[in-house]
Order: structure tokens, then C-alpha cells, then sequence
């Protein structure tokens, strides 16, 4: 006999595609017509064509896919981060599975202390931090920055991801170097190439390009550069000066 939780959840299920769609077009215009065309000359019939930004992708329970070996803690991972959270689990605001791989998108000011309980739960005991990586997304309105993080365990041999995001207008995410110190130098590259600030780093400083540098060269909005290149009498002009595609 089902239980009412049951019952819930195939709800959600059935009324999922149209969820999904609302959310589609509740989402703001980040393009119209297609081909790369932006005047009359589109005679596709597409001029029209408006493309909306995606939602945020958010799975629904079960995490555990039995068809695929590798999610086969998802459920019990996330049972527990949300144990020892207790009554901050909005701190994680929605959970994505993917292509194997279990990730907990949470709020910029709860990761100190998420990261602290990955360490030292006895039930997650995630003891070690992969690093961070930075990522640029200029059309993710006030979320256009997202650091991501990779967590193992070894007691458990589970690995898991933790993604939060920060505005450009305000670049701040705490750092974690407290808690994992090999993070040092993860977040001094993510600073270098993204220019995400880790508040509480102890160095925060260039790591690969010189202190001088302007800019951050891994954000989508930075200039390619380069120099025109002549080749057999004809002039290819530099990366950021040839014609853009969208």
C-alpha cells in the first residue's frame, strides 16, 4: 500500500513537464532569431524565434538510479547531509544528479560550515577537498560566477560535488582553506582566472599570471587579443576581431 510520501512524490512526477515548462517561460529572453542574424537579411522564417535561459536543473528523489552503479549512495549521502544540517538544510537550495555525478548547489554564506560537516561527520567523513574551479555564465542574471568544488571520501569511497555562485557586481565567496588547507592554492587560481574574491584566504594572489596582470583571462567577457597573422598575402585578423557567431 502506498504511502502518502509515495503518493507526493508520483504527483510531482506526473506534474513535472509542466512545471518544467512554466519555469521555461517564466525565463528571461536571452536571445531572438537564430543563424547569427541581426538584421532583415534572415529569411529563415526564424527572425522571430525567442531563446529563453534554462532553469536550474533540479532532480527529484530518488537520487539512486538502480540501472547505474555509481549513484547507488546518492540517497543515503543525502539523507545524511541534511541529518547533520538540520535546521539550516536550506542551506543547500537544490540538489542536481547528472551523468553519475551527485552535486549539492548551496548559499555562498553556508559553505564554511557545509564543508566542515562534509570533514567531520562520522556518516560523510568526506575527508578530502579535490580543489575548486571557477565558471563564467554572463547570462545567469545575478549568478553569473559559480565556483564549483569536488569532495572524496575515502571511508566511504564516495565523491560528490558542491557548486554555489556569486554576482559579478559581488564576486565574494568564504573561503575554505580553514577547513581543507590544500584548497590554498585551488582558490588562488580560481582568483587569478575568474576573479572570484575567497574571503578569509590567507594569500589571495596571483598564481599564474603576473601580479600585475589586468583582468581575469578565463571570464567569458574577457578580450581574446592576439595579433593579426599574414599568411600567403592575405591578413587573419585577431581573435576578438573576426566575425562572432551567436
Amino acid at each position: 500500500m502506498s504511502t502518502d510520501n509515495e503518493r507526493e512524490r508520483d504527483e510531482e512526477a506526473a506534474n513535472l513537464p509542466d512545471k518544467l515548462g512554466r519555469e521555461r517561460l517564466a525565463a528571461p529572453v536571452r536571445r531572438t532569431g537564430m543563424f547569427g542574424a541581426t538584421t532583415t537579411g534572415d529569411t529563415s522564417g526564424f527572425g522571430r524565434l525567442q531563446v529563453r535561459g534554462s532553469a536550474p536543473v533540479r532532480s527529484q528523489r530518488p537520487y539512486t538510479d538502480p540501472e547505474d552503479a555509481r549513484t547507488a549512495d546518492f540517497d543515503r549521502v543525502a539523507d545524511d547531509l541534511e541529518a547533520a544540517l538540520g535546521e539550516d538544510a536550506g542551506a543547500v537550495e537544490r540538489v542536481e544528479v547528472a551523468r553519475g555525478e551527485l552535486t549539492f548547489h548551496t548559499r555562498r554564506e553556508a559553505l564554511p560550515r557545509l564543508a566542515r560537516l562534509l570533514r567531520d561527520e562520522p556518516a560523510l567523513r568526506y575527508e578530502l577537498c579535490l580543489g575548486v574551479t571557477g565558471v563564467h555564465f554572463p547570462d545567469d542574471a545575478g549568478r553569473e560566477l559559480h565556483a564549483v568544488y569536488h569532495f572524496r571520501s575515502i571511508t566511504h569511497n564516495s565523491e560528490i560535488r558542491v557548486a554555489t555562485t556569486c554576482p559579478d557586481a559581488d564576486p565574494h565567496v568564504p573561503s575554505i582553506v580553514s577547513v581543507y588547507p590544500t584548497n590554498d592554492w585551488h582558490e588562488r587560481e580560481a582568483w587569478d582566472f575568474f576573479g572570484i574574491v575567497f574571503d578569509g584566504h590567507p594569500a589571495l594572489t596571483r598564481i599564474q599570471m603576473p601580479d600585475d596582470w589586468h583582468g581575469h583571462p578565463q571570464r567569458k567577457d574577457y578580450p581574446l587579443g592576439g595579433i593579426p597573422v599574414e599568411y600567403r598575402g592575405a591578413t587573419v585578423p585577431p581573435p576578438d576581431e573576426r566575425r562572432s557567431y551567436k
